[in-house]
Formats: C-alpha cells, structure tokens, sequence
C-alpha cells in the first residue's frame, strides 16, 4: 500500500537517508558502532574514575536521555535499542576493566593531570548542557535549581573528601555499591568511586575487577543494573513532566561536582607529591590537560549537536 494510504506509517525511505548514522533505528555501520563502543569504554572508566560520573558523560555524549526512556518502557522498540545499545555496553565493560586494570600505571603518579583532563572534557560540555536544558524556557526557578544543586554537591563531595571511612567488603557491600554506581548512571553529576573511595572500598574493588573476582563483579553487576532499572521509570517521568527543571538540576549537579574535584582530587599535597613534580610543573601540567579536555570536548559537542535533534524526534516518533 502506499503512504498516503497509511499517514501514519511513513515509508522507510522518508526517514533513513537523510538521518545521521547514529541513533536509534538508523542503519548500522561500522563507523557508528565504533563511536558508541568508544563512548561506553568513556562511560566504563567514568563510572569508577574518582571525580567523574558515568552519568555525566552519558549525557555529554547524547545516550543519557534514550537509555533512560528505553529502561522505563523496554517493550518499545525493543530490539532497535538493543543493537543501539550493545556496543554502549561492551564499552562500558570494557572501560571498567581496563582502567581497572591499569589504574596504578596510567593514573598513578599523574592521577591528578588525567582528572583535569576528563574535567576538561566536562567543562567543554557546558555550552551544550545549558542549550539542553533551555530548549523549553528557562525560569526563575530553574536557576534556583541549579545553584541549589551545584552547592549541595560541591557541599557532600568536600565534606565527604575529608572522610576517611573503613568498610569490610561482603557480597551485600559490594552490592550496595553497584547500586552506588547506578545511582551515579541516574543522577549525572553524581561521582560514586568518591563514595567508594570514603569507604575505604575503591583499591579493594578495583582489584577485584582486575582479577576478574566473581565475588566482587556479580554483586556490583547486579546491583548497578537494579538500581537503573528500578530509578529508570521515576527519571523517566520526572524528565517528562519537569524537563527544563531536571536539566537545570542536572546542570548544577556537573558544575558542583566537576569544581568540587579541585580541591578533593586534585589540588591535594597527596596529589602533587605523587607526581613528583614541583609545584609549578604540576600547576602547568594539570592546566595544560585541562585546556586540552576543554577543546576536544568543544570540538565534539558541536559534532554532536548537529544531530541530536534530529535523532531525538526520531527516537521519540
């Protein structure tokens, strides 16, 4: 039958030549599942580097929104959101793993110069993050928002940063702390390795990642997973009746967090002597990777803007 026939059901030609590679439904290629595997290995290491948030950089690289509506309804377009979603997951796997693995010698002694590097990254989505979250008007009360949120996360994360917590690691901890991780999935902004790390946990799960422990990496696993589906539906909503308030929320929450790294991360006497350098080489070196994170962040956000419009109307027709 033709279009006119069924308006509703517009032809597949209508739609999939003129679309970007990489969205929902869009025709695979090589190229585009790469990018998303490259994307989940940023969200992988995002989830467990201290300072970061795997949620922050979900939204930053455009996936946050159609994770969250596929988790809230998954009967919908099911299998389109799965293949979209797969290479995001073995990224993520491998992202955990790998910085897992080699966390003591690429983030060991300069730990502090790759964090303003990742910060960097963040800062540079700024620009893209306030455009988002003005798209259906900015109020009053949404910069009430956002500064209420910068300051009550800058506020846990310094106060947090000098507590020095001992947990004793078990399968309903290491659950737990999945469900800390997933929570930082659902709340952007959020860092959950800071909380870990206040527990005296990070070192203990990182090394059971590394070692591929199943004691360690099924109940985070577990966990992670039933915190995002469990919270999906609720952020769901909230994004569907508060868009521009929880935007600004989340907005506040990335400005809060990424200032709060500074003093807690990296700007510590334990950082600097770490690195070996004095304090001027580690001033300049820690600002030259921020500048760089700050640029390729740039540069990528316009590339992504360009199609995040169309990929969204797509998604949510």
């Amino acid at each position: 039958m033709s279009a006119e026939q069924h308006p509703t059901m517009p032809p597949e030609d209508h739609i999939r030549p003129e679309a970007p590679s990489d969205f929902i439904g869009a025709r695979d290629s090589v190229g585009s599942w790469l990018v998303r595997l490259l994307k989940g290995i940023a969200i992988g290491i995002g989830f467990i580097l201290p300072g970061l948030s795997g949620g922050v950089l979900a939204v930053i690289f455009k996936v946050y929104d159609p994770m969250i509506r596929f988790l809230a309804d998954m009967r919908k377009r099911f299998w389109a959101n799965v293949r979209y979603f797969i290479p995001i997951g073995i990224g993520a796997m491998i992202g955990i793993v790998l910085f897992s693995v080699v966390v003591a010698a690429a983030f060991g002694k300069y730990a502090a110069a790759f964090v303003c590097l990742f910060i960097g990254f963040v800062i540079g989505t700024f620009p893209s993050l306030w455009r988002q979250a003005g798209k259906q008007g900015r109020r009053g009360v949404h910069w009430v928002v956002l500064a209420v949120s910068a300051a009550v996360i800058f506020a846990i994360m310094l106060v947090g940063g000098s507590i020095a917590l001992n947990v004793t690691p078990s399968i309903p901890v290491w659950f737990g702390s999945g469900a800390l991780i997933g929570l930082g999935v659902i709340v952007p902004g959020m860092s959950p390795s800071n909380f870990l790390i206040y527990f005296g946990l990070y070192d203990k799960m990182a090394e059971g990642i590394k070692n591929f422990d199943p004691a360690v990496f099924i109940p985070l696993f577990i966990g992670l997973v039933a915190c995002v589906v469990l919270f999906a539906k609720a952020a769901n909503w909230a994004f569907d009746k508060h868009y521009a308030g929880m935007y600004h929320f989340i907005l506040g929450m990335v400005v809060g967090s990424s200032l709060a790294i500074f003093p807690t991360v990296v700007f510590t006497d334990e950082a600097r002597e770490t690195s070996g350098l004095g304090l001027g080489a580690f001033l300049a070196f820690c600002t030259v990777m921020l500048v760089v994170g700050i640029v390729a962040s740039l540069a990528f956000s316009r590339v992504e803007d360009k199609y995040a419009d169309q990929r969204e109307a797509i998604d949510k027709g």
